[in-house]
């Protein structure tokens, strides 16, 4: 695939996503800045873990990366 003079990176989305070596898109989960005395423990903790972008939003996400696939 050839790629047109000039084309820049997305910042804003290089700081929020993760492609990986296989592809997969990886992003965190959002609601875990603030308010966290009234979220359990369990929940807390599901927040701190990335999870993979849904497929849909996959080829726009990458269509902003061009350079990290």
């Amino acid at each position: 695939m050839r790629r047109p003079k000039g084309i820049k990176t997305k910042k804003s989305v290089a700081k929020r996503f993760k492609i990986t070596a296989g592809g997969k898109v990886l992003t965190r989960h959002a609601g875990k800045r603030h308010l966290l005395s009234g979220k359990s423990a369990k929940r807390r903790r599901a927040l701190g873990e990335v999870k993979e972008v849904h497929h849909t939003d996959v080829y726009k996400i990458k269509a902003s990366l061009p350079f990290s696939h």
